[in-house]
């Protein structure tokens, strides 16, 4: 697959992923999160958590799961490290979930996912 098709569906998942989460009572405050040293997918709150959510769209949900590998853990926990001051206002804990996506299938929402920083 291209880099640009690639791409346009890694949005596409996001996207579905955020609906899904706000289906599910999540407020979305930021969707591709950027910062130095890594990026987050979705930052979200649930009620007084703040959640940052990285979505992974594979064929398979092993593929899924093994995509979800530590130095990709390491790096969203380093940019959760960065945002967490800026979006955690009343929130009072924070984790990381995941959303795995497979074509043609309900997204599988792993809550707390990994041990956040």
């Amino acid at each position: 697959m291209s880099r640009q098709k690639a791409e346009r569906h890694g949005r596409w998942a996001e996207s579905l992923a955020a609906l899904y989460l706000r289906a599910k009572g999540y407020q979305i405050l930021a969707r591709r999160a950027r910062t130095p040293v890594g990026e987050v997918d979705i930052v979200a709150r649930q009620g007084d958590t703040l959640v940052f959510v990285e979505v992974k769209l594979r064929r398979t949900l092993d593929s899924g799961h093994q995509a979800l590998h530590p130095a990709g853990r390491r790096r969203i926990d380093a940019a959760a490290r960065v945002l967490t001051p800026r979006y955690l206002g009343r929130c009072t804990t924070t984790r990381v979930d995941a959303i795995l996506m497979r074509p043609w299938s309900w997204p599988e929402h792993l809550v707390a996912a990994w041990r956040e920083m």
